[in-house]
């Protein structure tokens, strides 16, 4: 399961900032309220950070209550290319296995 997820993570990630702007914890606080209870804090940061060099999220930082601002990011163009791939191949996948768990028909 912790393998399929990693494969996914991403995609999940880009959907949940296609709704609204969010910072690191509150995505991984989003995650947790999806069900996503293993994930931690440190693979969502890691993610966040190969996402923004990827070129896939706009990134604001917004002063903070307590402590440094916060980086909040949000889809952007490239960013939302990647996650209408991430569904058409999620589609395609989720077809052929359904076809294979009815006995390949």
């Amino acid at each position: 399961m912790t393998e399929m997820l990693k494969g996914t993570l991403e995609g999940i990630v880009l959907a949940i900032l296609s709704v609204q702007p969010e910072y690191g914890y509150e995505i991984t606080a989003r995650l947790r309220e999806m069900g996503f209870s293993d994930i931690a804090e440190g693979t969502v940061y890691a993610l966040l950070v190969r996402i923004e060099q990827r070129g896939l999220v706009a990134v604001e930082k917004v002063p903070s209550e307590k402590g440094p601002p916060r980086k909040v990011y949000s889809l952007n163009a490239e960013g939302q290319a990647s996650l209408d791939e991430f569904w058409q191949t999620w589609r395609f996948l989720t077809e052929r296995l359904d076809r294979l768990q009815k006995g390949g028909r």
